[in-house]
């Protein structure tokens, strides 16, 4: 790698221009000398075009009819140079030295396909809520446990990158989860134990809109794509029950949050008949625990955090 590789981010951006200037000013603001900014527009009905344009000749920036997340970030990691690349949110922040301290990182351990960092919950005026440490790399636990440690402030190669294909944009909530398992058939991930980044919550995002039945079915389908369609270490073929079964257990969780009871039975009795003995895990209770603190707990978060700074 070089001594100062040149980092490409990619921000896929969709009616979030109340937002999308603070990213923006977060990745500018790095201590790091060589950032490649790219901003892709899917097709914003809000002012998102105009706050972008502020900031031309600064940063590259496009616009394109409206065709999700994944196809704006797919593009805009096509237009880029960089031998480092990541993506932030429109409504994430990166701290200034989020860039400098995860090269230091990729450069120090060249075994290592990508860094992911501990982040910080915010609420909708950017307030913190909570730190999220993220648990070290381990895959089995990735695949089995249907776990996903990486947030915002993920870093990857570009030769990894080229090696696992584009993101599949038949994904809408477990996208990342999907990429990253593919990604980590490359090599291991590197977690770095500090905050980096600050991941917003409001209520615009994917997870708070509706939870169709496509959507809660994904995490089945992950993992049985990557049973079916990937060769995996010899230890893991044999977890895929478990895997499945837990799969099927978050597919539970998701069907309960858009109040399909009859899918979220379905989902139950699936993961039970494939695993017994998950549903005798604390990675059980806590699904159950996050089917009713998500949304309710998020908002009383943020109702405390506004009281508390008045």
């Amino acid at each position: 790698m070089n001594e100062t590789p040149l980092v490409s981010i990619v921000i896929p951006a969709y009616n979030l221009g109340h937002y999308v200037g603070a990213t923006i000013d977060s990745v500018l603001a790095q201590d790091y000398p060589r950032v490649e900014l790219i901003v892709i527009d899917d097709g914003s009905k809000d002012d998102t075009r105009e706050v972008l344009a502020r900031y031309t000749g600064r940063m590259r920036w496009e616009s394109q009819p409206n065709a999700g997340q994944v196809a704006a970030m797919n593009r805009g990691w096509g237009m880029a140079s960089g031998e480092i690349l990541s993506w932030i949110g429109a409504d994430d922040l990166l701290l200034p030295d989020a860039v400098s301290t995860s090269v230091r990182e990729l450069a120090a351990h060249p075994e290592i396909v990508m860094t992911y960092c501990d982040y910080n919950q915010i609420d909708p005026r950017g307030r913190v809520i909570r730190r999220l440490r993220r648990p070290d790399f381990n895959y089995r636990d990735m695949v089995v446990n249907v776990i996903c440690p990486p947030g915002p402030g993920a870093f990857f190669r570009r030769s990894a990158w080229q090696a696992t294909g584009p993101w599949d944009a038949s994904f809408r909530i477990m996208l990342d989860y999907d990429y990253w398992l593919r990604l980590g058939l490359q090599g291991p991930f590197k977690r770095i134990p500090r905050v980096l980044a600050h991941y917003r919550m409001h209520p615009g995002q994917e997870t708070f809109s509706g939870m169709d039945e496509r959507k809660a079915a994904e995490p089945v389908r992950v993992i049985r794509r990557l049973f079916e369609e990937h060769a995996l270490p010899a230890g893991l073929v044999a977890d895929k029950a478990r895997a499945l079964g837990n799969a099927h257990l978050v597919s539970a969780q998701l069907h309960l949050r858009g109040a399909r009871y009859r899918a979220a039975f379905s989902s139950l009795r699936e993961a039970f008949a494939l695993c017994p003995s998950n549903f005798f895990t604390g990675r059980a209770l806590h699904l159950a625990a996050n089917v009713m603190f998500n949304r309710t707990g998020q908002k009383i978060l943020w109702k405390v955090n506004s009281l508390l700074h008045k």
